[in-house]
């Protein structure tokens, strides 16, 4: 049995010819590789999470697109629908108008003849009223200019007292609604007398020349 002597403490081998300094374990390269290999995950970690973030960046610029082009459409179609339904109304107000049309004809003869008297007065006005109120108007008047556009022409003749195209009776009164014309007055036009024109001319010509031949007007 071997005894061991108390305070000595076994060295490892060392060769010959080599300091104690070799005899140390070589940790250095290995603590130098764990350090490098975190940092190296660590930047391929940050270069994942970029790119993540920019498919993120790219599909919410895509949804955002999307969202305003959903938009701009719904209001399109707000805007489409509502100008529908005003067309709609209005053609439905003008047709019933036409319909009243033949009855404002005859309170209008009426009117005329001064039959329009009494509870027939009455229920004549109110209706005027309420046609009125719907937005129907009344045009047509004597000594107007002739518009082929509003007028209608049902009889023609010539006159020496008008320039022009004139209406010179009103048959049938014109209605319209809003912008549109439901019917059109129906007149009797007259046209300027053929060679009244030049009569005129003629005569203010030799006016004229007597005018100048007589040294003009008196000076005071």
């Amino acid at each position: 049995m071997t005894e061991e002597t108390p305070g000595f403490e076994e060295k490892p081998d060392v060769p010959s010819g080599a300091t104690p300094e070799d005899a140390e374990p070589q940790a250095a390269p290995s603590s130098e590789k764990e350090a490098a290999a975190p940092a190296g995950d660590a930047n391929a970690q940050n270069a994942g999470l970029v790119a993540q973030l920019d498919q993120v960046r790219t599909a919410l610029g895509e949804r955002t697109a999307d969202l305003q082009r959903l938009q701009a459409e719904y209001q399109n179609y707000r805007r489409r629908v509502e100008r529908d339904r005003i067309t709609v109304k209005e053609i439905a107000i003008a047709n019933l108008l036409t319909e009243l049309l033949p009855v404002l004809d005859d309170i209008g003869r009426a009117r005329d003849h001064s039959e329009l008297v009494g509870g027939f007065k009455s229920v004549a006005e109110s209706l005027e009223t309420i046609a009125a109120k719907m937005g129907l108007q009344q045009f047509g008047k004597e000594g107007e200019p002739f518009d082929p556009t509003i007028h209608e022409a049902l009889m023609h003749s010539y006159a020496p007292d008008v320039t022009e195209t004139t209406c010179v009776a009103i048959l049938q009164p014109g209605y319209r609604f809003g912008e549109r014309t439901i019917r059109p007055a129906r007149v009797a036009v007259a046209e300027p007398q053929p060679g009244a024109q030049t009569v005129k001319a003629e005569e203010a010509s030799e006016q004229s020349g007597d005018d100048k031949e007589s040294g003009g007007p008196d000076e005071g």
